[in-house]
């Protein structure tokens, strides 16, 4: 893209992991600001930022500089100078990292609000749990590298295991753990804090015959539950558990 192509870069918003505003302007002064380079007539522009403002829920702080603004509220501010003049095309790099969780909740309900009003969003994220609700296609990458790409049902249907029970167990001796293991289609147990994890290959009766093993052996648990894979259970399939920098 030209530097001087306008129209172009008029129908494209950013926002960048770190947070990019100026310290010298106001809530409000910042997103005109930003608005402004695109927006010329000032009718429009002040309905633009107007709108911007209440998307990202920040009416009470518009006169407040940013360095007055916790961190959810500079995510927000930061979100809304990227978006107030309307672009058909928003790329948005990482948009929750370190918000406390009403922010968080916030962010992701304007997000939401965008798409139903027509934007195409670019999502990036480590939090998989914002793909299954925001994301329509998922492309899931490794070290700049494309490793699967679907709907998030379509990516679930990538995952080795087919349901992951979780009970909650004060105690539980290792000779059970080892019996459980060995049971068909037990594809992995983990029992860490009181809870137990025990994913499965396949099978459409596990819970009950995992209920069955502890009824027979009358152990008692306060809470079991079974789920689907998840795409966070996808994620680490494709990309490993080991830690990362």
């Amino acid at each position: 893209m030209k530097p001087d192509a306008y129209d172009s870069k008029a129908q494209i918003g950013v926002v960048f992991q770190e947070v990019a505003v100026l310290e010298e302007l106001t809530v409000q002064e910042n997103i005109d600001y930003f608005c402004g380079l695109y927006i010329k007539d000032k009718k429009t522009r002040k309905q633009y930022v107007e709108e911007a403002i209440e998307l990202v829920g920040i009416e009470e702080f518009r006169k407040f500089y940013p360095k007055q603004l916790s961190g959810g509220l500079l995510r927000r501010l930061n979100i809304a100078c990227g978006i107030a003049h309307k672009p058909k095309l928003i790329f948005l790099d990482e948009p929750t990292v370190a918000v406390d969780p009403q922010s968080r909740n916030n962010i992701l309900d304007g997000i939401q609000k965008l798409r139903e009003k027509g934007a195409t969003i670019v999502y990036t994220t480590h939090y998989m749990e914002e793909v299954e609700i925001i994301c329509d296609r998922i492309i899931i990458l490794d070290k700049g590298k494309v490793l699967a790409t679907g709907t998030a049902d379509e990516l679930k249907e990538l995952a080795k295991i087919e349901e992951k029970v979780t009970v909650e167990i004060n105690c539980l001796e290792n000779q059970y753990l080892e019996t459980i293991q060995k049971m068909e289609q037990v594809e992995e147990v983990t029992y860490h804090g009181h809870t137990l994890v025990v994913t499965y290959r396949k099978g459409k009766n596990n819970l009950v015959e995992l209920m069955d093993f502890f009824k027979k052996e009358k152990i008692s648990y306060d809470k079991i539950y079974s789920q689907r894979p998840t795409l966070n259970d996808v994620f680490l399939e494709l990309t490993g558990k080991e830690l990362r920098d």
